[in-house]
């Protein structure tokens, strides 16, 4: 039951209000005073002032004045027979929530009194909700026990209250994402929105649109105009997902951005201007995209000023009991079912498995196990885990029996890629255009491998 404190010097109208907010389910408060009303509102919790302007003493304009220095997110609503445009105006200017000349009927000041309430209502909602989201992406409650991902949130927690722009890199599922959301979660941007866009989802003819907005009669269907996501992002911050596979003829313009933090519309010739931070994320090797051609070198390497590698769960796999455990308690509460824990044999399923999909596919399996599970802990019977080839059948004869997809033991992906390489080379007899097809790679795409790993770019004979 929502309380309003009403403040008002006439008797009668005092009367009259009590009664037929009564009748609503309101609990009223009076006051014929406005010192009287700042008592009240210093001892008893209220959800709504409804004061008069003209009061005995402290005026309804200074009473409105003490009352949003105490508590600005209480709703005022002002009454006044002496309404003048002036009044209003300068009644607003002060934080009033609202402004209703008298007579009023009692209809009218309940639907006022409603919507104030809704709207104070949806403000707590949206507060609480961003609360919980900023406490969801504080560090403590990240998962990151390794000396790996410890790295990578001491990267973070050094990067957010600044303004640089953030190259995260990593396989599809680690955690950008979540990364990306911290950042701006420590920034100084945390009260500003988070826009998130992954350059892969949109078709490339609609990805202008969506990134920089268009007016009106830009295209057809164009029938009003439309904000794009760097001004959705003004006084925040843009995530730019998957920035690797964003066409060539938007990279100018976003190079533009990153520059100059202005663009223009499609369609349109005001420029605007944008105040935003910029994250992006890429699960491909943006410098062999350089070397390919696909990639602009000069947005790299806007992008890339302060760059975070977030390692693959493989390489990290002392977190997975950590992370088992943050996802039982997540997904139990979720559906509302008692998972005490797993079992020593469920976790060494987990712990020893390859985990080509990161840490996105222990949260699915995690999920899965939680619903599944008809103990109070999670069995190895309760583990699925997805171990059919990619391909299915069609490449059953390519890869053998499935030790050979995955890596061998003790040996990182880096390592075996460097093995490949070399094992390519040494099958094509040292010519590297030979081996750049064995590999399926463009012969500039194996002139940057072979850098990485030592090997001297000698001409062919």
């Amino acid at each position: 039951m929502a309380t309003i404190l009403i403040v008002e010097d006439e008797p009668k109208m005092l009367r009259l209000l009590e009664l037929n907010l009564a009748d609503d389910g309101y609990s009223t408060r009076a006051a014929t005073t406005a010192e009287n009303g700042l008592k009240i509102l210093a001892s008893d919790k209220v959800d709504l002032v409804l004061s008069d302007v003209k009061l005995p003493g402290m005026s309804g304009l200074e009473f409105l004045q003490a009352v949003k220095r105490a508590n600005a997110a209480i709703p005022v609503v002002m009454m006044t027979a002496y309404g003048t445009v002036e009044t209003a105006v300068e009644a607003m200017k002060d934080g009033a929530s609202d402004f209703v000349l008298k007579p009023f009927s009692i209809e009218e000041i309940k639907l006022i009194i409603r919507k104030e309430l809704e709207v104070r209502r949806l403000h707590e909602e949206n507060r609480q909700l961003r609360e919980a989201l900023g406490q969801r992406y504080q560090f403590e409650n990240i998962v990151a026990n390794s000396p790996s991902m410890q790295e990578v949130l001491a990267t973070v927690e050094q990067v957010a209250p600044t303004n640089s722009t953030v190259l995260l890199g990593g396989e599809s599922g680690v955690g950008k994402d979540m990364i990306a959301r911290a950042i701006h979660q420590h920034s100084r941007r945390v009260n500003g929105p988070f826009i998130k866009i992954n350059c892969t989802a949109i078709p490339e003819n609609l990805l202008e649109s969506e990134l920089f907005g268009y007016e009106k009669g830009a295209f057809t269907g164009a029938v009003t105009a439309k904000p794009g996501k760097f001004e959705l992002a003004d006084k925040g911050t843009i995530f730019l997902d998957e920035i690797g596979d964003m066409p060539g003829s938007l990279q100018v313009k976003l190079l533009r951005v990153l520059q100059e933090r202005e663009f223009e519309r499609l369609g349109g010739t005001k420029t605007i201007k944008v105040d935003i931070r910029v994250v992006a994320a890429t699960n491909q090797d943006l410098r062999a995209a350089l070397e390919q051609g696909t990639f602009r070198e000069d947005l790299y390497y806007r992008l890339n000023v302060v760059p975070i590698s977030i390692p693959p769960l493989r390489a990290h796999k002392q977190d997975i009991p950590y992370l088992v455990d943050h996802f039982i308690k997540r997904f139990a509460e979720s559906s509302g079912k008692t998972i005490e824990g797993i079992t020593p044999e469920a976790m060494k399923l987990l712990v020893d498995f390859h985990w080509p999909g990161n840490v996105r596919e222990l949260e699915n399996i995690i999920e899965r196990a939680v619903v599944m599970a008809s103990g109070p802990r999670i069995e190895a019977g309760d583990i699925r885990l997805d171990v059919a080839p990619s391909g299915g059948q069609a490449n059953s004869q390519a890869t053998g029996n499935l030790a050979t997809m995955f890596l061998p033991e003790g040996m990182t992906l880096e390592q075996f890629e460097d093995k490949l390489i070399r094992e390519a080379l040494q099958r094509a007899g040292g010519n590297k255009s030979q081996a750049a097809r064995l590999l399926g790679l463009s012969r500039n795409a194996l002139r940057y491998r072979l850098s990485k790993i030592g090997v001297p770019d000698e001409p062919e004979s």
